[in-house]
């Protein structure tokens, strides 16, 4: 990598140095599990490490975990809006689309503000939108108004998550490895807690989660306030324009490409698969638990060690094809196996926690750009299928019953497939290196 540049990790900006650390973090980890190295993924020196960090990278953390636990605070009470609103659940699908369409193109304009007013300011920004659009969307009485909201919400989610890491690396101490393990465990949390907070304040009140989100981040925007050292904006400023430029790329516009399709993949089961289920918020919360689970274990865990045996092309391009072969079961189940639907969901959580590591690892890799130009150009083109497969989902669902719509969602899972091998020439060459 470049010096002085900044790579992506889960969607987020963090310097060259932070990047290598990743890979010798996960390099240990993978000669561990095949014997080749006697330490594990983290030494005793990183455990007293972990120990000694600073208030302001736990509070960082803490705060990053609120933030991943929006995304899926709304899947249990996505039934319950759509019945206190009178709504259909297309319309209600919208919570995700608004959310995603704005978090996408918000994307394009994260380099650009952090780079003029600082890393702090920014997180600062960021949770101070959230916590304004989540308390009113707490009070809509409209399903309308209530997606508006959580456009506005998506925007402060972009601008905090795309610099929370870069931050905590910032302010960490005992190395940059140090703060990815915890910033990784703050996602792992928020993406497996999200359902369950939607799920205990949504039984009681299905406004209840919005009002507990913006407590929570109103928490979290006074403890950085206070323990989060100003920092100072980079000398190297983003243009506007940049992250568009950088996906002229061929290798990058490949990786982007194919996580269109496998976004859709993602957000189908995240949007659309809680009417399927057909339970209450308690359930539903349940189930998406368990699928958050696994997202955090085989994202931190098990994909470095699939990538060291694999490679990451082959593993990649497996993985979507056994996303495929969910999607299918989906639809032999939906309807009549409310158990094989559970079970479906929670084992696809394994396969988006792998590919969720591999996508962000190729695109801090493949691109000569600098790297939060790169950052930005990957992640507006892989959450426009987040935004676009909740309501197509659902609408497909609506009309032609909840099969189709997940055979549409095999075929183009399938359709990233084929863009990963059609440009797995422009990937091998940049891919990160297998773990030995």
């Amino acid at each position: 990598m470049k010096d002085g540049t900044v790579g992506t990790l889960n969607g987020t900006e963090v310097d060259d140095q932070a990047a290598r650390s990743v890979v010798e973090t996960r390099t240990a980890a993978g000669a561990n599990a095949t014997g080749t190295n006697a330490t594990g993924t983290i030494g005793e020196q990183e455990k007293a490490s972990l120990r000694r960090q600073p208030k302001a990278v736990w509070a960082t953390a803490l705060a990053a975990a609120f933030a991943f636990m929006g995304i899926g605070l709304v899947d249990p009470i996505l039934p319950a809006i759509a019945a206190n609103l009178d709504a259909s659940p297309s319309q209600v699908s919208l919570l995700f689309t608004s959310y995603f369409t704005v978090n996408a193109f918000a994307m394009l304009l994260t380099g650009f503000v952090s780079t003029r007013i600082g890393g702090k300011r920014t997180l600062l920004v960021g949770l101070a939108v959230i916590v304004v659009f989540a308390t009113l969307a707490g009070t809509s009485d409209h399903v309308n108004a209530l997606v508006g909201f959580r456009a506005g919400w998506g925007l402060g989610n972009a601008l905090f998550v795309a610099t929370a890491l870069a931050v905590i690396v910032g302010v960490a101490s005992g190395g940059a490895s140090t703060a990815i393990i915890l910033y990784e465990a703050a996602i792992g949390v928020g993406m497996a807690l999200g359902p369950l907070l939607g799920a205990l304040l949504g039984g009681w009140q299905w406004r209840a989660p919005f009002f507990g989100t913006a407590t929570l981040m109103a928490a979290a925007f006074i403890a950085l306030l206070a323990l989060l050292p100003t920092m100072p904006a980079p000398a190297r400023r983003t243009r506007l324009r940049d992250p568009l430029l950088a996906l002229g790329h061929r290798g990058l516009r490949t990786v982007a490409g194919s996580a269109i399709f496998y976004n859709y993949g993602f957000f189908t089961i995240l949007a659309f698969t809680p009417f399927v289920l057909g339970m209450d918020a308690y359930g539903i919360g349940a189930v998406f638990v368990g699928w958050g689970v696994m997202v955090a274990i085989f994202s931190v865990i098990v994909a470095p060690r699939l990538q060291s045996r694999l490679g990451t092309v082959r593993t990649l391009a497996a993985v979507l094809v056994l996303l495929a072969l969910v999607m299918v079961g989906y639809a032999a189940a939906a309807g009549r196996s409310v158990g094989v639907v559970v079970a479906l969901t929670i084992f696809s959580g394994a396969l988006l926690g792998v590919n969720n590591t591999l996508y962000t690892e190729l695109a801090m890799s493949v691109s000569d750009a600098p790297r939060p130009v790169a950052s930005a150009g990957y992640n507006f083109m892989r959450w426009l299928g987040g935004a676009v497969a909740p309501f197509a989902a659902t609408k497909i669902g609506e009309v032609f019953g909840a099969p189709v719509t997940y055979l549409v969602t095999a075929v183009l899972v399938l359709v990233g497939t084929a863009i990963v091998l059609g440009g797995r020439r422009y990937l091998s060459a940049h891919a990160p290196a297998p773990l030995s």
